[in-house]
């Protein structure tokens, strides 16, 4: 395992864990890299996992986690039943389903409650609006749209806490998979928006955990 260097000092420096890019790497090297976080009792999560790969995995893991919409896996899936749910994660359509589930299996890896809120694009804006009151009690929202990316500009005009938005790769013709909607959300007049690259749900739950440790809330 001389190829493998692991940063299991991350955690320490930064109060957060690795986390495990799948896409790109063998199921052999993930299965070793697996290894040694089982061996040292701690969770994983991959993202990015093919479904073929996380086959080979739950094999030698049977109670493991994959979510097969957004690519996550880990080692277990935290209990988080009664847990505060810090986190609002927004999203236009339900096409957008596979960035949203990134954003919330990586938060459960943090051990952080979070709540998906779907179906709420500009479309059909009242479905937005019967829900304001209901998202002000979330410390940090995460907002996930395609096409024009239009649905963290109308939040960010009407809530007020930090939040980031995700452009997703949804969308005909000019949506451009996804580059439309980001530049559409970094151009927002919706003030203090933070933007993450496009379909990074991963970056988004990443980014509210580092507000949510200013709370306290981890």
């Amino acid at each position: 395992m001389d190829h493998l260097n692991l940063d299991f000092d991350r955690e320490g420096r930064l109060g957060f864990p690795e986390v495990i890019y799948g896409a790109s790497k063998s199921a052999g090297i993930l299965a070793e890299i697996l290894g040694r976080y089982h061996d040292s009792g701690k969770n994983a999560l991959i993202t990015h996992l093919q479904e073929e790969k996380a086959a080979a995995l739950l094999g030698d893991y049977a109670d493991a986690f994959y979510d097969p919409s957004s690519g996550a896996f880990m080692l277990h899936l935290n209990d988080l039943a009664g847990a505060e749910e810090y986190v609002g994660i927004l999203s236009a359509g339900t096409s957008d389903q596979f960035v949203v589930n990134e954003a919330f299996y990586t938060l459960n890896y943090l051990q952080v409650g979070s709540s998906r809120i779907n179906d709420i694009g500009v479309a059909g804006i009242h479905r937005l609006m019967t829900r304001v009151d209901d998202l002000k009690r979330y410390r940090v929202l995460i907002v996930a749209a395609g096409f024009e990316g239009a649905l963290p500009s109308v939040v960010g005009g009407l809530l007020p806490q930090p939040m980031i938005a995700v452009p997703t790769s949804i969308g005909y013709g000019v949506a451009a998979k996804g580059v439309t909607a980001l530049h559409a959300m970094l151009s927002s007049c919706a003030n203090g928006i933070t933007v993450v690259n496009i379909d990074n749900g991963y970056g988004a739950a990443i980014a509210a955990y580092r507000i949510l440790q200013q709370f306290g809330c981890t």
